[in-house]
């Protein structure tokens, strides 16, 4: 399975790449990812210079050549939990908008979750910061660094919680 994770932002789309070819469940007590490999990651970076159309385009578009060029099964993003205020909650929700019609109009199945899914999913407590994500995550896909920036760390770790949580639905479903 590869996944294309996401974490949307009108500044910067983080986005990472995550295989899993492990017939066993991706869950290693000794470390590393059980199956798990990072493909990419990087972010997605607009300027403030251009238009809020013109950054959803740039999203949006960046985003399809990912896809076009990585052949993901499923796209995964962050689903919008808190915004600080109206503003922001308008401008991140455009933006998820902006991901989900790149996946969509490509026909790649598109799941969301939210940041305290991620969260446990990934280091096993829903109140983790950003720095314990991104740590965890190095350890879980057996990278040398931590990914920067942080914007395609939470993208990897989007996607890893998909592949946890598909996992565990797989487990469940066999017994």
């Amino acid at each position: 399975m590869r996944v294309l994770g996401i974490d949307p932002g009108s500044s910067i789309t983080g986005y990472g790449i995550v295989d899993y070819n492990s017939p066993i469940p991706p869950f290693n007590k000794g470390g590393g990812g059980g199956g798990l490999s990072a493909i990419t990651w990087g972010a997605i970076k607009t300027s403030s210079r251009h238009s809020f159309p013109q950054r959803l385009k740039i999203i949006h578009d960046s985003l399809v050549e990912i896809i076009k060029r990585y052949s993901p099964d499923v796209a995964v993003i962050e689903n919008l939990f808190f915004a600080e205020n109206a503003k922001s909650a308008l401008k991140l929700g455009q933006a998820r908008g902006a991901a989900i019609l790149a996946a969509a109009n490509l026909s790649i199945e598109v799941t969301e979750y939210t940041p305290l899914e991620i969260k446990q999913a990934v280091t096993g407590y829903g109140r983790a910061d950003k720095g314990q994500i991104q740590d965890m995550v190095a350890v879980l896909l057996n990278l040398d660094e931590s990914p920067q920036p942080l914007d395609a760390s939470d993208a990897l770790a989007i996607a890893i919680c998909h592949i946890h949580t598909s996992a565990f639905k797989l487990k469940t479903l066999a017994k």
